[in-house]
Order: structure tokens, then sequence, then C-alpha cells
């Protein structure tokens, strides 16, 4: 930096192959020798985005972290995604750290500065994550005399912790205050009060009463709920209630809300009251915040695990509003490892993964900061992974974010963050990277990423574990796959056949009428309507449906009247018919149907068109991809369970056809048929366990060597037999996105996958769409913006339609449908003319947007 202008390559390659460790101490010889600061001489000397990731580097990461956030809440306005992304990511000590470096940089208190900028739900929980006690830090001030001697974990899963002190001449008191509590935020609470029970002081609180503060009044419990039951006596104490006595001559707390499991008086006391501590006071006290952290014990209570687990239910789904309290305590104490199995129980007892639910739950900064804390807990990496995608994602490039997040992490996970970003998008970071950014600045951050990793689907040792580790999971675990159309429980095909007859006959159509009958029937039941409505009026109901209805909505309607196997034949025909082979149509059908599928559909094929399906592929394809389609037009994989010898077999097989195994050991003909017959023959059990003993074999992903390795179609039929072996929701997932992304609609492929996997998975695809894309498949299907809707008088009936759908009696009606969360907005009554939005007409072509929208 010295002299006329600054050589930027020397001070890159210096600061970036240096640990931080080593770049303070760097400053401080800096300092040291030339008496000068070495971060305000690379201020003056860089400009631009440069210059602000060379100072971060430069930075501690807690001082890099206080300047993040001291940044996000400064001005007008506050970055929400900062720290939403600096809060939920770290660890306690790193939250204790950045707290302590705040204060010193900004003599001002972190907290404090936190909860004057946010507000609502989203700043309890910012600061509950805020909370960084330790073991042995102070979390009273008690003027005078009081000294904190010790906190520590109670042996009991329920039990918060419990603290200890000694006041002037050893005089104690009990009190059981909320987790966070501090003066002035009493207002709720009860104290024992001889034989009554009375509020505490709402504005402030230096003097603690002599009895045990409850988070909400008491009454005498029953006569079969006496047992176990506990007086709150004036004085501090909790003593036993006499099961002989008739009545209590002090409030009594019932049992279930505190257990003293031995002597009195506390500590022994047990509390079962979430969100709340035990703590011993004194006479003259102040309070000031009493902070916890985040459990980080491995040891998990299953009890505890199951309790949560029912709480969050009940404070979500189960009741009328959102006890968002439960949430912020529960997922923003326990530890780690704890949430990850209430995770996993929540999914086994709801049907549904905790993050529909918040989403469902919550709205705003504080549902993105608990989707945030959720996703951190699940995996820390894929949620920078995420995060870095989205900073590079579409026009312009967010350099806060990518900044804060290669700084931050290139010394803790940076090698994880890369594959699981490679796995999950398909490209690598580096190559993202270098195409999204330029000059030095690009070439500091291409150092902080590791180098290029370009080399497709090879893991890092560390992370190829991890990926093995996965699929040990996965082959243990089982996923219920469910639809969403269900069978109706009052179905009568009569009244549904007159419906569709009355809805057709005359001048003009009740298209809402046939739209609700035919998404709220399962295909069963539909074929049941189909021949009682020839029966009733002598009439073919696919042919009338035909001459009154046109385009897309006819499309949809009669597919999802014909019998699944007869409606992919019919896919499969029109994809080799005319000019040109729809070759992305046959991988799709023949790649994850069953055998069973597979057999009805060869049924259904000569049965409508005269010919054999393999004739017709045969007739219509060439080469390997022929050969290909043909092996799984025959539905003869195995279908038993893995065979471990055998795959390590295959998995050599496939190491060397990708040419990626030390020693081939064939002709590459020989190798090729054989690896075509694993992936067309092997059942999934076992092909899973063949994609794991590659990993262990080669680091390599087979996915994405297929991808480097082949061309074509015969690459495109491998890929999508490795997705559907690997997570066959999650492949429908991709192409109902692709199929809607950018200019125009792939409205073949969008109506084929809505039609042909509405009763068998569609709920897992729509949870494996938001979990991807950040968006639900209803807001991808919807319109963009708020529209204005005219249902017709169908919707009158008292089945629901989907979220963004609402029923009004009237035929003329019109509802205004909010985007993302499906809020009506308006209601009125019109009484001609079509439903008219910013300029836009909506008409009779909302017809397959209401349709996809019901069977979604």
């Amino acid at each position: 930096m010295k002299g006329f202008g600054s050589d930027k390559e020397a001070i890159l390659e210096l600061i970036t192959s240096r640990s931080n460790r080593q770049r303070q101490e760097v400053c401080q010889s800096y300092k040291s020798l030339y008496g000068k600061d070495l971060i305000a001489d690379l201020k003056y000397e860089l400009t631009g985005k440069f210059e602000r990731l060379i100072v971060g580097l430069m930075r501690p990461l807690a001082y890099c972290d206080a300047k993040e956030v001291k940044d996000a809440i400064s001005g007008i306005g506050t970055d929400e995604k900062c720290l939403i992304e600096i809060l939920a990511s770290r660890t306690n000590e790193q939250i204790h750290q950045l707290v302590a470096a705040y204060k010193e940089a900004y003599e001002r208190d972190l907290e404090s500065d936190i909860t004057g900028d946010t507000s609502g739900h989203f700043q309890k929980m910012l600061v509950v994550l805020l909370q960084t006690g330790t073991a042995s830090g102070r979390a009273m001030e008690a003027p005078g005399a009081c000294e904190l001697s010790s906190w520590a974990p109670s042996p009991s899963p329920y039990c918060q912790p419990l603290g200890e002190g000694v006041g002037p001449g050893g005089k104690h008191v009990s009190g059981l205050l909320p987790r966070g509590v501090r003066a002035g935020d009493t207002a709720g609470l009860w104290r024992a009060s001889g034989a009554q029970m009375e509020k505490a002081p709402a504005a402030s609180l230096d003097r603690l009463p002599e009895a045990p503060w409850l988070p909400h009044p008491v009454s005498d419990p029953s006569p079969g709920e006496r047992k176990g039951a506990l007086e709150a006596r004036p004085g501090g104490s909790l003593q036993p209630w006499p099961t002989d006595s008739c009545s209590p001559s002090h409030p009594v707390i019932p049992p279930g809300v505190l257990e003293v499991p031995g002597a009195l008086p506390p500590p022994t006391l047990h509390c079962r009251c979430p969100g709340f501590l035990l703590a011993l006071v004194f006479e003259t006290l102040t309070l000031s915040s009493v902070q916890g952290t985040r459990e980080e014990d491995d040891v998990v209570s299953e009890d505890l695990v199951q309790q949560d687990v029912q709480d969050l239910y009940e404070a979500g789904e189960l009741k009328w509003g959102t006890d968002e309290a439960q949430f912020i305590y529960i997922l923003g104490n326990r530890s780690k490892q704890h949430l990850r199995l209430v995770f996993d129980e929540y999914l086994k007892a709801t049907g549904k993964p905790i993050e529909a639910s918040i989403r469902g739950e919550l709205s705003g900064d504080f549902e993105k900061l608990m989707l945030a804390v959720v996703k951190c807990v699940r995996s820390t990496p894929e949620y920078f992974a995420e995060r870095l995608f989205k900073a590079m994602k579409g026009l312009g490039t967010r350099d806060n974010t990518l900044i804060r997040i290669m700084v931050t992490r290139s010394e803790l996970d940076m090698l994880d963050i890369r594959e699981i970003f490679r796995t999950k998008y398909e490209k690598s970071l580096y190559s993202m990277i270098k195409n999204d950014t330029s000059g030095e600045y690009k070439k500091a951050l291409l150092k902080l990423c590791g180098g290029d990793d370009d080399a497709a689907g090879q893991f890092f040792p560390e992370a190829a574990q991890v990926a093995y580790q996965m699929w040990e999971l996965s082959a243990v675990s089982r996923v219920e796959m469910k639809g969403t159309v269900r069978p109706t429980s009052d179905f009568n095909p009569d009244e549904d056949a007159k419906a569709l007859r009355k809805a057709m006959k005359g001048l003009g159509t009740n298209e809402g009428a046939i739209i609700d009958i035919i998404t709220h029937r399962s295909n069963a039941q539909r074929q049941q309507i189909r021949q009682t409505f020839k029966s009733h009026f002598g009439r073919d109901l696919m042919a009338d449906l035909k001459s009154e209805v046109s385009g897309d909505l006819a499309r949809l309607m009669l597919g999802l009247m014909m019998p699944p196997a007869h409606y992919d034949a019919k896919q499969l025909k029109k994809a080799m018919e005319g000019a040109g082979t729809d070759e992305k149509a046959l991988i799709e059908i023949l790649a994850t149907r069953t055998n069973a599928e597979i057999r009805a559909i060869n049924e259904a094929y000569k049965e409508d068109y005269h010919k054999s399906l393999e004739d017709a592929l045969s007739s219509d394809t060439s080469g390997h991809f022929k050969r290909i389609l043909v092996s799984l037009a025959t539905g003869n994989r195995e279908e038993g369970g893995e065979d471990r010898d055998q795959a390590g077999e295959d998995a050599q097989v496939a190491a060397e056809i990708l040419e990626i195994a030390d020693t081939p050991s064939g002709d590459k003909a020989s190798l090729e048929t054989r690896f075509m017959t694993i992936l067309c023959t092997r059942s999934f059990p076992h092909l899973r366990r063949v994609f794991q003993e590659f990993i262990k074999k080669t680091n390599y992903d087979v996915e994405h060597v297929i991808k480097k390795e082949m061309s074509g179609d015969v690459r495109d039929a491998f890929v999508a037999i490795v997705q559907s072996v690997k997570n066959k929701p999650l492949f429908f997932a991709d192409k109902l996105y692709k199929s809607m992304k950018g200019a125009g609609t792939d409205e073949k492929t969008l109506t084929r996958i809505m039609v042909s996997r509405s009763e068998i998975d569609m709920l897992n695809i729509r949870r494996e769409f938001i979990e991807k894309y950040d968006k639900s498949l209803h807001q991808a299907i919807e319109p963009a913006g708020s529209v204005d809707l005219r249902l017709p008088s169908a919707c009158s009936r008292s089945r629901p339609l989907p979220r963004g759908l609402c029923h009004y009696p009237a035929a003329s009606q019109v509802i205004t449908v909010q985007q993302g969360r499906g809020v009506v907005t308006k209601a009125a009554e019109q009484d001609s003319g079509l439903a008219v939005h910013e300029g836009r007409s909506w008409g009779q072509d909302l017809g397959p947007w209401v349709l996809l929208c019901c069977i979604c």
C-alpha cells in the first residue's frame, strides 16, 4: 500500500491465505511496526465491494457480526433478513461473543438496540436467541448483598435451571418467574396472599413478595385432584396439601403444575411450567434480564420430545389462533439434537412437517425467523447454501449477503456448504460466483470458496461421509405418500350424474359445478359416475364434456375422468405421434411408474390403440434410448429389498462405465448393457444401496457423474431414474417448477403431473416444492398479484375449495384473492359483467386455474 497505487493482488493473496487468528496477529504486528491501523489503511487504499470484503476478513468474526447487526438496525428501516441470518444460525458461544463485541465496539447494549428497532413476536424471538448467560454468569443484580453463586440444570427433564444465592444474614425466599422477566414485566402473574391469590404489580418490581409467583390463578382442586396438590403459603414455601383436608387454608396448586420430589424448602422444587425459572431471591432485589441459553447437551428425553410435539400441535394446528409464545419457547431454547427429534416426531404425529405448520400459523418476519431457526437446526450448511444461491439468483447480486456469508463461514463449514450447494442446485458455488462477479472481488471470493470444485459430483472426504450417512437414513425411513384428492364419504353417483347433466344442459355451461364434482371425487368414483350417467341419460359423459368445455380446462377435466392407466397410455401415444417425439414425457411416465402401473398401461395401450406399447416405442425411438424405454416398459423391475453384496458389484460396474474407476474390468459395450440392466431392473431399495456404495467407492454422486459423462436422451432417462430412486416427489416438484418457469407455461407437463399424481403423492410433492423453491405450489399456479374472480353458483356447495378460493352463495359475488396466503379481502355483489382487476379481464379462461388449484 506504500507509494503510488496499491498492489491489490498481493493484498488479496496474503489476506485470503491466512486464518482469522493469523490476520489479527498481522494487525497487531502492523501497528507495532508502523504505528498505523491496518484496517484504516485498507479502507483508504481499497474501494467498493472488494474493500468491504477485505475489511470484513480483517475483523474478528464476532466484531464482523457486530458490524453487520449494527448496520442492519441503523438508519431508516431495518434489514430483518440480516438479523434473522445471524441470530438464527450462530451457536451459544458465537452469540455470547457477538454481544460482548457489540458492547465494546459501540458502547451500547445489543438487546436494547434490537428491542428498540423491532416489535411483536419477531422482537421476542430475537431477544430469546440473544440470551447468552453461561453457567457461571450473573443473571440477577441484588444491590447491597445478593451474589448469585450457581446456576445448574435440574436432573429432571421437565425442570428449568435452579438458582441459589445468599442474602444479608442468610435470608432468602423463593420466586417462580417467567424466563426473561424483568422489572415492569410482571403483569399477569399472581402470588399467594393469605388464602387468596392477588395479581402482581404491573408497573415495577424492585422487591419480590415472600411467596411464590405463579403464571395464572389457581383454584381449589376437586376431591379427585387433591392427591399430590400443594399449598402456596406466605413466606415463600410450598407444602403438600393433606389429603384429609376438606378446605385449604391457602391457595392450592393442582397436581401436575408443580412437583415436590422431596424435602422443602426450595431449591428442591421441580417446575413443569414451560418457560419458567425457579430463582431464590432476596429482600432488596432489582431484577435485570434473566438470560437463558439454548440447551447444548446431546442427552434427549423421549418424554419431553413427545410433550414438545404435543405442545406445538396444540399451540398451532389445534388452536383457534396461535400461541406464539409456545413456539418461541421450544424453538428458542431446546437443543438442536432435541429439536431434530421433535421435528421427526411432529411429522409422524401430524402428517406434516413443522415448516408447514409454521407457514400456516405464523406470518411476516416472525414466520421467516422461525423457518430460519428450523432450517439451521436441520442443517446450518444447507441454510447458508440456500442463502448464497438466492444472493446470486436472477438479475443483480446481493453483495452484502454474499460477502457476509463468505467471510463468516469460510473457516467453519464452507466445504459442506459447497457440497450441498452443488447437490441441491446442480451447479457449483465456484462457477456461480465466477459467473456473477468480477475483478479482484471475484478472485477473493473464489479463494474463500476453496478453489475450483467443478468436478461433477465429487464429494470432499468429510462431505462424502455425510452423504453416505444420509443414504443410510433414507434406507430405513418410510415416508407415507399422500394425495390431495380422496374419495368422498357421502358419495352418491346418481346425484352427481344428475348434477353434471344439469350443468351442461341448455344454454351455457356451469363450469363451476363440473369442477366442484370432479375434483372432490376419486378416480374410482368418477368411473362410477360415468357408468351412472350413461345408464340414466343414454349419453357418454366424456363426449358431453368435450362438447361443452374446451382448451386447457377440457384437457384437465377429461384427464381426470379417465382411468389412470388409460390416461398414461394416451399421454404416451401423444408423445410419439406426429412430427417429432416428446422424449421427456416418455421418460417421465416410464421411469416413475410401478410395475403394476406399467402393466396396466400396457393393457390399456393395447386395448385403446390395438398395438403393443413395446412396438410403438421401438418404431419411434432408436439406439440405447430405445433399449432403456423398452426395458422400463416391460414392468419387470425387481421388487425385493437390497442385496449388499450385489450392491457393491453394481456400484463397481457404475464406476467403470462412468470412467471413474481405477481398474476397468470389461469392454465398454458390455459394461453399458450391465449399467442399463442395473438401473432398469433393480428394485428401488437396492438402487439406493448401490448409490450409497458408489459414494463410498468413488467420493462421487452418481447423478452428477451421469450428467457430466453422458448426453442426450440416454442421460435424461438415467437421471430421471436416479432422481426417482432418491426422492420421487422432489423429481415431480422440479418438473412442475420448470413447467411454470420463465415466459409461458408448459401446459401439457403441468396438466399431466397434476392429473396423474393427485391421488398418489401430491401432498408430498407440495412439501418438496415449497422446501426447494420457497413458495407453495398454489402460489406458483396462481396468477401473479391479486385478482378478482367470478365464482360460479356451484361454489355455494358445502365442500371447500382450496386456499385462495372462497364460497359465496350468490353466483354474482366477486372476491379478491390475495396472492400468497389466500386472504379474502373483498366480497361484493355485481349484477353483470366480468370481474376486472387493474384492467385485466379473467372471464372463462379462469377455469383451468381453478381446477388446478382444486386438485393441488
